[in-house]
């Protein structure tokens, strides 16, 4: 038998202060395997959507610009690997180009080819890491241990030409410490060989994956007009439907000698981001292609330009030849000055537009650096774009992004 119960005995009084509508406090980092890398997101979200975000920078902080201003230019190549250390080689060779343009240094055609076959291999690895990124953060693992595999490749190629594979420390001011070995070659020509089919089995995993598809679709939209207003540059300006690169609107290391296409977006959403970056793999094949035709007619021995006094000489010869002994001594201790001058030199990196403004007071040393960070520009963007979306979309868009920190605490 059961006994109705008319009024509860107990009344619950509700205060007016708790029936204020309350948010939460997420920090998304510094440390978290979401962000991919040292810096925080302070977001306010209601339930899983995202109202505000604030950034905050500094975890790395390592004054880059301030200790090139302490070291001669030689020495300053290796913090540039530092800066995106996804695709290093496109940060050396971007200083190098920088400094031959204030001393005033005309490398040959074969140096250009050989320098435009490493960037694209850098700029591969870099969409590699980015665009494997986003199908972990939307829940797919496999392509992400795929395509790592063919990363490794790459950096078996640098690993040959310069002895290093993440931090490379690739080139030198004129070209490169050594010529391209046979082994290096043979290794470029068999993942040009294996490439193609291996990237289009990842394609296959994502591309029309109606699970990706539906993560990445409308997620993180950056409009053209945001892009240009922010100064965003590289694929994430492309994938908003702005056709700038560098490589084709101020062309350098000869890039005006090949032909590629520019593949843009129309929406700037994740799934937008993530096809310009395929796009720019493919282009980047061809381009390397196209390099290795040019070489074909060009002097096999030709690996920098012909400039004594910027450029080491062999170790055989600076055993056995005084004039070569001093150049090295007088390169080596940096006695060797360099003109006086100011100039910016800016190349497409994997992420953007990177850019070195030197000032030169004639010294050993530059008198004032800057290191133009394609993702410490864009990374202002990131609250914009995520303001009223859900959480899981802000984690697949900072990864869109490909934010990489070693350029937010430069």
């Amino acid at each position: 038998m059961t006994e109705e119960i008319t009024q509860a005995p107990h009344h619950i009084q509700l205060s007016e202060e708790s029936l204020v509508k309350q948010t939460t406090t997420l920090n998304l980092g510094p440390t978290h395997p979401a962000t991919h890398g040292i810096f925080q997101n302070i977001l306010e979200i209601d339930g899983e959507r995202v109202l505000s975000s604030k950034q905050e920078l500094g975890y790395i902080h390592r004054a880059f610009e301030k200790i090139a201003e302490r070291r001669s230019y030689y020495q300053v190549t290796p913090l540039t690997d530092r800066l995106n250390y996804c695709s290093a080689p496109i940060n050396n060779i971007g200083w190098h180009l920088t400094v031959e343009k204030l001393i005033g240094i005309k490398t040959p055609k074969r140096v250009d080819y050989l320098r435009v076959i490493i960037m694209e291999l850098a700029r591969i690895a870099d969409h590699l890491v980015c665009n494997s990124v986003i199908g972990v953060d939307t829940g797919a693992l496999t392509g992400f241990t795929y395509v790592f595999q063919l990363r490794e490749k790459i950096y078996d190629i640098w690993e040959e030409v310069c002895g290093s594979r993440l931090t490379t420390n690739i080139g030198r001011f004129g070209g490169f410490e050594r010529n391209f070995s046979q082994t290096a070659w043979d290794r470029l020509d068999a993942l040009l060989k294996e490439f193609p089919k291996a990237i289009k089995e990842f394609e296959d995993l994502l591309v029309r994956n109606r699970i990706f598809m539906d993560r990445c679709q409308g997620a993180g939209p950056l409009t053209a007009e945001m892009a240009l207003n922010y100064s965003v540059t590289g694929p994430n300006l492309r994938a908003a439907g702005i056709d700038y690169d560098v490589r084709v609107a101020q062309p350098y290391s000869s890039y005006e000698d090949f032909t590629f296409n520019i593949p843009i977006g129309t929406t700037g959403d994740v799934y937008d981001r993530f096809m310009v970056r395929q796009g720019e793999i493919w282009e980047s094949l061809s381009i390397i292609q196209q390099a290795m035709d040019k070489l074909k007619d060009l002097d096999p021995s030709v690996y920098h330009a012909d400039i004594p006094g910027y450029y080491l000489p062999e170790k055989q010869e600076v055993y056995t030849k005084m004039e070569a002994l001093i150049y090295h001594f007088k390169i080596v201790m940096g006695e060797i000055d360099i003109p006086k001058g100011e100039v910016y030199h800016a190349i497409e990196g994997g992420n953007g537009e990177v850019g070195y403004y030197v000032i030169s007071d004639g010294g050993r040393s530059p008198y004032r650096v800057h290191f133009r960070r394609p993702c410490f520009i864009y990374y202002q963007v990131f609250p914009e774009i995520i303001k009223n979306g859900l959480l899981s979309d802000a984690v697949v868009t900072l990864s869109s992004l490909n934010v990489i920190a070693g350029e937010l605490d430069a």
